[in-house]
C-alpha cells in the first residue's frame, strides 16, 4: 500500500473517533451541594450521581437539558 494512503486514514481515524465518542451525556447530581449539571463521560467517581430516569443516556446536549427538567430533584433548586 502507498504510504500516503496509510497517514491519511491514520489521520482520519484520529480526528473521527472522538467525535462518535460524544454522543453521550448523562444529566447528574453533585452528592454535596445537590446542583444537576449535565456531562458528557459517564461518572466514575462518588461525587456525582446520575439522576437521569433509569439511567438514561442522552444523545445530544439539547435531549439532556429537556430530561433535566423533568427530573424532580434537579428541579427544586
Amino acid at each position: 500500500m502507498n504510504v500516503k494512503t496509510i497517514v491519511a486514514a491514520t489521520l482520519l481515524a484520529v480526528f473521527v473517533t472522538p467525535a462518535f465518542a460524544a454522543d453521550e451525556f448523562y444529566v447528574v447530581q453533585d452528592v454535596k451541594t445537590k446542583k444537576c449539571t449535565i456531562v458528557d463521560k459517564k461518572p466514575v467517581d462518588t461525587t456525582t450521581t446520575v439522576v437521569s430516569p433509569s439511567g438514561t443516556v442522552y444523545k445530544t446536549r439539547t435531549e439532556a437539558e429537556t430530561g433535566m427538567k423533568s427530573v424532580k430533584v434537579c428541579t427544586s433548586d
